[in-house]
């Protein structure tokens, strides 16, 4: 019972357990349905955010577009901005803008493998659902014109595979195939894809044509299938002969598939592209492991390859650099050169030339080089003429630029004009394009560069030539002369000796006569070579009166033009006195400045002492050697140079450092054989570093090749230090000769200055290097080399035209060039010619300028003996007159009279006033002990 009644309860039990779960079941359902209710209401509410944010990226993307569209609509070339339009357009999934905004960009720029390959893949998803196959192949054919991307050929084979089954599919696939291999199957790294791409199509076909097992194929279907394995095997053997890496595991696989042994002739073209993939493989790991743009690492490869000389391959390796470097002109220069000189093949060669126009349209040789190849190849007119338009509008960075491109032009006009027919169309077409030059120049090219870019009128000279050359019409060329000198050309003399040419070419001697007549008296820059083509003129062509003319006329324009020089001279000997007078006066400001500072700090105590060290100084340097006066160079003066620094120290006397010693002791050493001493055995040493280790025996090292040293003598300061000049004396006069030739030889980066040892005191007028003071009709002086030309490179440049002489570079004392040069010729004509011919030559990045040497008059102070207060007047005044204040501001207790100057007389005592006086009856001169117990007495 009792186990009934607990079975009962223990029923009873789980049935309330069950009835509360099922309770807390429904609860929880009820709860869970809240729950699910609420969710749904709150991803409602996030939907509609994000609804909102949506809109609101799409309105802030709407204006990012039409703010894009608006910048290209002002500026089409904005590359930037032609790359964020289609980011965003993309982004927004707008497929015809899309697509608008990439044909615009493809008709400006060339477009990189990643735009072409999205443009593609789009291209390719919209033809799944509008079935329009050529519009993706027009896409395809120029993707691959651009630049040689094999991922672009790989996907090119790919799309023509799907239309396979259409009518000549087949042959479309195998036509894109053999299109690849060509253009990049010599790819070392990327051109396997393309070869093993074509090999599996193959198998693919193959394994269509083959009959099943267990039945023998018909002869029809074998024919087929031979064919198609001679397909496979061509294949192979293609590849093979082509260095590619990992071309190994392709001889493998071939090996394999053959089921036969491999035909010699294939194995000597494959070891044969194994020794060239050996040889190429170190530069093509060089390539890879450089960073970008790999500038060095390509043309170490374009050096190899041009060296091998097989022009498939010198091809493929300017693709692949110009595909990473496509904004680089000097590249595309060096690639279209090479293919107008090498290749010749007239759709390679054009297709290339207008590639590098499309990538850099700011440089103005790829469009000329554009211009030529067009001609070249007999492209019509209407072509040229449409390349020709695009060049003006590329903005070209100078005006100089657009006067090239102009001539390239006329000139191509020129060429096809038939010249034996009195009037043609195209030669109106040639005049009215002069013309139209002209216009062009003065308003388009003056109005953004600020200068027309021919400031020597080249072209209206070029039609003024063509006009009396070829058109007979000597007249219209006079005219175009006419203008050329009035647009401030008449100053110049080539100016006018090319105009004199051309009449004496094809005018007449009154029309020469009156251009050199005129010359003369506009000329500004060489007049005298002018004059001197008058004379000869008349003498062969004049009379007695003409010549009489003539004479009288160049003598009056020379005296004028001696006159103006002359004025011009005494101007600038002004100017740079007054410049030097500025500097002596702030020099000795800056001296008495300092003066009144030390004599605030109370001088009693330090000239006491100033005067003991002087009285020891005094006595070790009694019996030194005499200051003297040696050569000069280049016209300055080194005077007071102290030949030593003095002699037998005093006791207790200890040297700064060791170089002192050195310098003491073998000073010393020399002084004790004064009999040694020969100025006319030794030359004068100067102009080298202070900072020179060991000066006697780098310089006795420099001469010995001479001839015998007897001894050398570097100064010394008293401090030690070398004072950057000497003396060399040999055994012999004669080495001296050979010493002079080591002048300005370079001595650790300085120019040594060597010269005659004189004595300035015994030949006050002695100069080294003189200065002409007149015209030096034989000699050229040459302003604005660049810094780096060399005296070979200078000479090299003016032996073509004439005979040079001497030609010497002007540099500092340091050593570096000041970028200017003198050059004598054999005779004065060939210093001329070469003037009119040099002149505003250029030389790597500087225009030079050349004139006849005509140096300025030597300046009255540089002579002897002149003094310069006689040009100082006795009072100078300011602008608003004498000063008012002419008070002394020093206190009268610091007033001192001063000693009578009888006494007293620049370094010497009066013999009276001394009480002392030398057997000669000549004054002592004063020691530093002197100077000093003068100064204490007061």
């Amino acid at each position: 019972m009792q186990r009934v009644l607990s079975n009962m309860a223990a029923s009873s039990s789980a049935e309330q357990t069950q009835l509360h779960d099922m309770e807390e079941e429904e609860e929880g359902m009820e709860e869970r349905e809240m729950e699910s209710d609420e969710e749904n209401r709150m991803r409602g509410e996030n939907s509609d955010e994000e609804e909102d944010d949506s809109s609101d990226d799409e309105k802030e993307n709407e204006a990012e577009i039409q703010r894009l569209e608006e910048q290209l609509s002002i500026n089409a070339f904005d590359y930037n901005c032609h790359v964020d339009l289609i980011k965003l357009l993309k982004q927004e999934g707008e497929l015809p803008r899309l697509r608008k905004a990439r044909q615009k960009m493809s008709e400006l720029f060339p477009l990189t493998e990643e735009i072409w390959l999205e443009w593609l893949k789009d291209e390719i998803r919209l033809t799944e659902e509008e079935p329009n196959r050529e519009k993706v192949y027009e896409l395809f054919e120029k993707a691959v014109t651009d630049y040689i991307c094999p991922d672009i050929w790989l996907e090119f084979a790919q799309y023509s595979i799907g239309g396979m089954g259409l009518p000549g599919g087949m042959e479309k696939v195998r036509s894109i195939f053999e299109r690849a291999v060509m253009a990049v199957g010599l790819h070392m790294t990327k051109g396997q894809a393309v070869w093993e791409a074509y090999r599996e199509f193959e198998n693919v076909i193959l394994s269509t044509v083959q009959p099943p097992p267990g039945r023998v194929p018909s002869c029809e279907e074998q024919g087929r299938l031979n064919v198609q394995l001679e397909r496979i095997h061509t294949l192979f053997r293609r590849q093979l002969a082509v260095p590619l890496m990992d071309m190994e595991a392709t001889f493998a696989e071939y090996e394999e598939w053959s089921e036969q042994e491999v035909a010699e002739t294939v194995m000597i073209q494959y070891r044969k592209a194994l020794q060239q993939l050996a040889k190429c493989k170190p530069l093509e790991e060089a390539l890879i492991l450089a960073e970008p743009p790999k500038m060095a690492e390509y043309q170490a490869f374009l050096d190899f390859e041009l060296k091998e000389g097989d022009p498939a391959r010198i091809q493929i390796i300017y693709e692949r650099a110009l595909a990473e470097n496509c904004l680089v002109p000097d590249m595309w220069t060096k690639y279209t050169t090479y293919l107008d000189r090498q290749l010749k093949f007239k759709d390679l060669v054009l297709s290339s030339h207008e590639r590098a126009v499309r990538n850099c349209p700011w440089t103005m040789g790829l469009w000329k080089s554009y211009l030529l190849a067009l001609e070249r190849y007999d492209a019509d007119h209407a072509t040229v003429s449409d390349v020709f338009e695009k060049a003006l509008i590329a903005g070209f960075i100078q005006a100089t630029d657009y006067v090239e491109i102009w001539q390239a032009f006329l000139d191509y006009l020129r060429r096809r004009v038939d010249f034996s027919k009195e009037s043609s169309k195209e030669l109106e077409e040639l005049r009215g394009s002069f013309a139209r030059s002209l216009e062009y120049m003065k308003q388009d090219v003056e109005e953004r560069f600020g200068e027309s870019g021919d400031a020597s009128c080249i072209i209206m000279q070029i039609w003024a030539r063509i006009e009396a050359l070829h058109c007979k019409n000597i007249q219209k060329a006079r005219e175009l002369w006419d203008s050329i000198l009035s647009k401030g050309n008449a100053k110049y003399a080539n100016m006018w000796l090319e105009y004199y040419n051309l009449e004496r070419s094809y005018g007449d001697n009154a029309h020469c006569r009156k251009a050199l007549h005129r010359a003369v008296q506009c000329t500004s820059d060489y007049p005298e070579h002018v004059c001197e083509v008058l004379l000869t003129f008349e003498r062969v062509e004049g009379s007695l009166e003409d010549w009489d003319v003539a004479v009288l006329k160049t003598e009056t324009r020379l005296n004028r033009v001696n006159e103006q020089r002359a004025k011009a001279a005494v101007k600038e000997a002004n100017h740079a006195r007054q410049e030097e007078d500025r500097g002596d006066q702030r020099q000795k400001n800056k001296a008495d400045k300092k003066g009144q500072k030390k004599g605030q700090k109370g001088p009693g105590a330090v000239l006491k002492r100033k005067a003991t060290q002087d009285d020891h100084h005094n006595d070790w340097n009694n019996d030194s050697a005499p200051k003297r006066r040696r050569g000069t160079r280049d016209g300055a003066t080194e005077e007071n140079m102290e030949t030593e620094a003095g002699r037998n120290p005093p006791p207790g006397y200890k040297p700064g450092n060791k170089r002192a010693q050195q310098g003491s002791a073998a000073q010393s050493q020399n002084d004790e054989k004064p009999e040694l001493r020969n100025d006319d055995c030794s030359v004068f040493i100067s102009n080298l570093a202070y900072t020179l280790e060991e000066p006697e025996a780098k310089l006795r090292a420099q001469f010995e090749s001479c001839g015998p040293i007897a001894q050398v003598r570097p100064v010394f300061a008293t401090k030690g230090t070398f004072k950057g000049y000497g003396y060399v004396q040999f055994e012999s006069a004669v080495s001296v000769a050979e010493a002079l030739k080591l002048d300005r030889r370079e001595v650790e980066g300085r120019p040594m200055f060597v010269s005659p040892c004189v004595d300035k005191k015994e030949n006050p007028d002695f100069k080294i290097f003189k200065y002409n003071t007149t015209m030096e009709r034989q000699k050229l002086f040459i302003s604005g080399l660049p810094f780096s030309c060399t005296k070979e490179q200078l000479e090299e440049i003016c032996k073509s035209h004439g005979t040079v002489k001497d030609l010497r570079l002007v540099t500092y004392r340091s050593g570096k060039p000041k970028g200017l040069a003198y050059v004598e010729f054999a005779d004065d004509t060939q210093a001329s010619q070469a003037v009119l011919k040099m002149d505003g030559m250029d030389i790597g990045e500087n225009k030079i300028c050349v004139a006849i040497s005509n140096p300025p008059r030597r300046n009255m102070m540089d002579k002897p003996g002149f003094d310069r207060t006689d040009l100082m007047p006795r009072q100078v005044f300011g602008g608003r007159g004498r000063g008012r204040t002419q008070l002394s501001l020093i206190p009268r207790s610091l007033h001192r009279q001063s000693e009578p100057v009888s006494k007293v007389k620049n370094g010497t005592v009066d013999a009276e006033a001394s009480g002392e006086s030398s057997a000669a009856g000549e004054t002592k001169p004063l020691s530093n002990s002197d100077f000093a117990r003068m100064l204490l007495s007061k």
